[in-house]
């Protein structure tokens, strides 16, 4: 039998390690990879489940014991080890009911008004023909019509709200962990436990206002989660791939969020951060909230960011360097991805930048198109497709969605995303191109994703035809349609 040895160490501490897991006060952490379902810490057996090393040097290795190094080059970091695990994604809180209501004007700016516009919408709950499901719920059902396996971790309560998300759930084919251990909510209110809902509220000229009881509290909703459960750390160690993005603090306790983000890097669950418009907040927030945002951009291994919002965090407009800034602080970052909307989107590595355009198609409602983008980009992770083609079709998969109404059980189908891959109508702008890739090539590798031929020639700029992507995407994404539950 062969044995080889791997010595980790995190830069976040001179012991290795700042979480609170039992071997962190040890000098390193000493893994013996043995090509058999065992693992050792200092000699001691970890409990495995199945095969937990396997192709400990394969290419296509990326879910792994965690990704600790002091001894390598920054760009080159410690690839994951393939495990078998349940779940392709799990995604973590941000669980609600979204009430889609057309008004003649959003609510006012002012807090109080606000509250007052929002307690008058609860007082008789509007017809079910009005409920979606909302928040993570969007990203879980995309990646499970992409064929992912998904669970979705958070709280929904015992009501007509929570047996609705339950049974949308249910119906996409994905499973939902609770977060609550039994005994746990034995002094809480039962308001402080009901399903989140958010008043999605959109005027005559489809502009949008949102509102939720997270709104006006400065607690999380679901301030009397202490711990995680015992069944929340099995989903987290049965899943490739955890997300958690900037609305999951309206729900769960900073501290909460980062036992999960620490838990997931010690059983080798990789984890995808975006922290949408709650970054900015974030930033400005608490000092639980400020750690818990450090902790999330320095130890994710995907973050997911829009130009506005990758500038707000490095300040930084320039978007490739402001994505070159974040990976750079990253202890675990491996990609960096910058959206831009009708532009398309950029995904960053220590040694390269991918680019693919957007596809032109009838925008009705922007709504559930990042949670779809992210599922994709999952999609693309867990495959281990070619960066390019990640980005080409999660961008087919977020355009998709913008052509239909609202989120939920309106996200892409499969069949709609495949027919826009097959069609390849590319937002191509050639000024972008010009300007921010060639022009600022930053000394790095360029793929781009184009169906025009380019003039000129250049080493670092590698043009990849559109057909050729779409010709080796296809296949994959049909393969979702053989797994049952995918709506076409």
């Amino acid at each position: 039998m062969h044995h080889s040895t791997l010595t980790l160490k995190s830069p976040l501490s001179p012991n290795g390690f700042s979480s609170p897991f039992e071997f962190h006060q040890h000098s390193g952490l000493m893994i013996q990879a043995v090509l058999a379902p065992t693992l050792f810490y200092n000699h001691k057996i970890l409990k495995p489940h199945h095969q937990i090393l396997k192709n400990c040097c394969s290419r296509d290795a990326r879910f792994c014991v965690p990704k600790y190094s002091l001894s390598v080059a920054h760009g080159e970091r410690l690839t994951s080890v393939g495990v078998d695990k349940e779940f392709d994604v799990a995604t973590l809180g941000n669980l609600c009911v979204d009430i889609v209501l057309n008004v003649p004007e959003l609510p006012p700016n002012s807090r109080e008004e606000r509250k007052a516009y929002m307690d008058e919408l609860s007082q008789s709950p509007p017809d079910k023909k009005y409920w979606e499901a909302g928040g993570n719920c969007n990203m879980a059902i995309a990646a499970a019509r992409l064929g992912l396996h998904c669970t979705t971790i958070g709280h929904v309560g015992n009501e007509i709200y929570g047996d609705f998300l339950l049974d949308v759930l249910r119906k996409e084919g994905i499973s939902m962990t609770g977060m609550s251990e039994q005994g746990q909510i034995t002094s809480s209110s039962s308001a402080e436990y009901e399903t989140l809902q958010c008043w999605v509220l959109v005027d005559p000229s489809q502009r949008h206002g949102f509102c939720s009881r997270a709104d006006f509290s400065k607690e999380p909703a679901f301030s009397w989660m202490v711990k995680l459960s015992m069944e929340v750390k099995m989903a987290l160690k049965q899943s490739k791939v955890l997300f958690c993005n900037g609305y999951g603090f309206d729900e769960l306790p900073p501290s909460l969020i980062v036992s999960a983000l620490e838990y997931a890097a010690e059983v080798g669950t990789s984890v995808f951060f975006d922290p949408g418009p709650r970054g900015k907040t974030l930033a400005n927030g608490t000092p639980d909230e400020q750690k818990a945002l450090d902790m999330l951009l320095r130890m994710s291994d995907v973050l997911l960011v829009t130009s506005e919002e990758a500038e707000s965090l490095t300040s930084i407009g320039d978007p490739i360097l402001a994505g070159q800034e974040l990976l750079r602080k990253g202890v675990r970052t491996k990609w960096v991805i910058v959206k831009m909307g009708q532009k398309g989107s950029i995904l960053i590595t220590m040694s390269s930048i991918s680019y693919a355009p957007s596809f032109k198609v009838n925008v009705v409602d922007t709504v559930g198109c990042g949670d779809s983008f992210v599922a994709a980009i999952a999609f693309g992770y867990i495959h281990n497709l070619p960066l390019v083609h990640t980005l080409t079709v999660a961008n087919a998969v977020g355009a998709a969605t913008a052509m239909g109404s609202g989120a939920g059980r309106n996200v892409a189908a499969l069949g709609n995303v495949m027919e826009l891959l097959k069609r390849s109508n590319l937002n191509e702008d050639d000024k972008y191109l010009k300007d921010v890739l060639i022009n600022g090539l930053h000394g790095q590798e360029v793929t781009f994703l184009s169906r025009k031929a380019v003039n000129g020639s250049n080493k670092q700029l590698v043009h990849v035809p559109v057909q050729k992507v779409v010709s080796e995407v296809l296949p994959k994404l049909e393969f979702g349609l053989l797994k049952g539950n995918v709506p076409v």
